[in-house]
């Protein structure tokens, strides 16, 4: 067992404008109350790719960039946090959040902390891409965590993306470029925003001299993978969340507890799973309750939030490509921004990722989080061996997990539609005009929240160029605006008064107008969301040292439901151009980072 984290209480805040005040709320909880690996270095020096046995992490040194230059942060991070914007451009902060530690003021840790964890696929362990065959070698080879600290009763923890080599690099240089870097820097803003569950972005720094090589596209390439290697500028990231905990951990310590690895495997998966509880569910799992009631309780909520997550997901147009369980965050939030994006012509199989496969397509996201939720539960289950009975209540979770995410998804698409309850026969009608039309998913559901009396103004959501409908559609698409338009019931008269038959159909609650309705359609449905071709020319500006593009593009994203002026409508809420389809680095890309 381990002990309650101990916390900082004070609400009371100064604004924090340096490195020495940051330090005064530091509360290191993961490396004081779990296991080092007992071959870790103390000086965190430790580079080589190797076989870790035991532990919860490894001491880690980062590797600063070259010569660093501030790129962006975020202000509303910043805000909630108490920093003083000035701070992401002071030299004591960005030296921290550039990889180099060694100057920090005590308490804080002058190393910093790399977890290994499994890697499944689809509910399959795999081992192969393990250098050692035996998946004693995958974990963090380019994250490493470097602070955490209670600031306003919240725990934070706050790791560096591309801070070089960890003993799971499998022999790679550890660093993220700039163009990643900024994909990823924006897109956990813009999710937040959105109001999806999602670990956050804190800042991000760029060397002006140091770069390395990786494949992409040629201009114009319409090649799936990348077809050259070109020079890139590196760069570090700073995410932030409540913790990093993987399934894939969970996996890792739950595959050592049923081999018995080694003496201390079944009480290291026990810590790491109570230490999961006090991180992310202590407001909702009791400390008194026995291990056993916490653990299904444990997997009872990750099931609420895996669904609703992967909900919120498809309701945003949001595609992450590749969910394995390593990229799945215990926490049941968004994690790592590599291999994503956001629908621009809606197809349940839009896949992003070149080597991602249909089975993470999509409308098949909800099918794999089932697969990872199968995988949490795998691992958990170590601790019932003991109950029977225990076990069967976890099975019977992991059974019903299809039916709670259909309910999930039901919900979500009566919500886009500004319905109280799902319709199955008109979504089905709906999915089947939308492909064959076809239409950008963004645009129609804004446009359908204006509640449009006609199919007209749906048609700025048509892809024209892409008409793959037979004769009639327009017939289909009128009958279909008739059907969904009835159904909303509690609409109003141009008065504003809610008319009979709304009232008759509304009978069971208060009418809404059709205001109301409107209102609360564009609360669900987004104006504006982080479109591949977006990205291109933002992180293409910075790449020469012009960062103008991916500050503008941080405004506009992070107020996605907002009516924004008419020079950013222009900009960012249309179809996709047709140049950019089938092209490398705007269609899809690989996951070379």
């Amino acid at each position: 067992m381990i002990n309650k984290l101990s916390q900082n209480t004070s609400t009371a805040v100064d604004t924090i404008k340096t490195i020495d005040d940051l330090a005064k709320f530091v509360n290191y909880s993961f490396m004081n109350t779990l296991n080092c690996d007992p071959d870790a270095t103390e000086h965190g020096i430790d580079y080589a790719p190797r076989q870790v046995f035991s532990g919860h992490y490894v001491t880690v040194k980062p590797t600063p960039i070259e010569a660093p230059e501030y790129v962006v942060h975020s202000n509303s991070l910043f805000h909630e946090l108490g920093f003083a914007d000035s701070m992401a451009q002071s030299a004591d902060f960005m030296s921290m959040f550039s990889g180099d530690m060694s100057n920090l003021p005590a308490p804080m840790s002058k190393v910093g902390w790399a977890c290994g964890y499994a890697l499944s696929i689809f509910g399959t362990e795999y081992i192969q891409q393990c250098p050692f065959k035996t998946g004693n070698g995958y974990g963090d080879g380019r994250a490493m965590s470097v602070l955490e600290a209670v600031i306003k009763d919240q725990r934070w923890e706050m790791q560096l993306k591309g801070g070089g080599r960890t003993p799971y690099c499998r022999g790679a240089d550890g660093r993220a470029v700039l163009r990643s870097s900024v994909r990823e820097f924006l897109a956990q803003e813009h999710m937040h925003a959105l109001g999806v569950p999602t670990s956050r972005s804190l800042s991000l720094y760029v060397s002006k001299t140091e770069t390395v090589k990786r494949p992409w596209y040629s201009e114009g390439s319409r090649s799936q993978d990348p077809d050259r290697m070109i020079t890139e500028p590196v760069a570090i990231s700073t995410r932030v969340a409540s913790s990093f905990i993987r399934v894939g951990q969970l996996e890792l310590f739950g595959r050592r507890a049923r081999k018995a690895e080694h003496p201390h495997a079944m009480a290291e998966l026990a810590q790491l799973v109570l230490h999961l509880i006090d991180r992310e569910y202590a407001n909702v799992i009791d400390p008194q309750l026995s291990i056993n009631d916490k653990v299904l309780l444990l997997a009872r909520e990750f099931r609420q939030r895996l669904t609703s997550l992967v909900a919120n997901w498809i309701r945003v147009g949001y595609c992450q490509g590749n969910f394995n369980s390593d990229n799945c965050a215990a926490g049941g939030f968004t994690l790592d921004y590599g291999p994503f994006g956001f629908c621009d012509v809606f197809t349940p199989q839009y896949q992003p990722w070149t080597g991602g496969g249909q089975h993470f397509a999509f409308l098949n996201q909800g099918v794999a989080a089932e697969h990872n939720f199968l995988m949490f539960c795998t691992a958990l289950s170590p601790l019932l061996t003991s109950s029977p009975d225990d076990l069967t209540q976890l099975q019977q979770l992991v059974n019903d997990f299809s039916t709670e995410m259909q309910t999930k998804m039901e919900q979500m698409w009566a919500a886009k539609l500004g319905l109280n309850t799902f319709n199955a026969a008109l979504f089905t009608e709906l999915e089947s005009l939308m492909i064959q039309t076809p239409v950008d998913y963004t645009l129609f559901f804004r446009e359908l929240s204006a509640l449009p009396v006609d199919i007209t103004p749906l048609k700025k959501s048509f892809y024209q160029e892409l008409q793959s409908a037979p004769s009639g559609f327009e017939a289909r698409w009128s009958a279909w605006l008739t059907q969904w338009q009835s159904l909303l019931g509690d609409t109003a008269d141009s008065d504003g008064a809610a008319s009979v038959d709304a009232k008759n159909q509304a009978a069971k609650g208060k009418p809404r107008t059709r205001e109301e309705i409107s209102k609360q359609m564009k609360l669900v449905n987004p104006k504006y969301t982080l479109r591949e071709w977006l990205l291109v020319p933002a992180y293409s500006k910075a790449s020469e040292g012009d960062y103008s593009l991916v500050k503008a593009l941080q405004t506009v994203m992070t107020q996605p439901y907002l009516e924004q002026s008419q020079e950013v409508e222009d900009k960012f809420y249309r179809l996709k151009a047709a140049e950019f389809f089938a092209v490398g680095g705007l269609s899809h890309l690989s996951c070379s980072s």
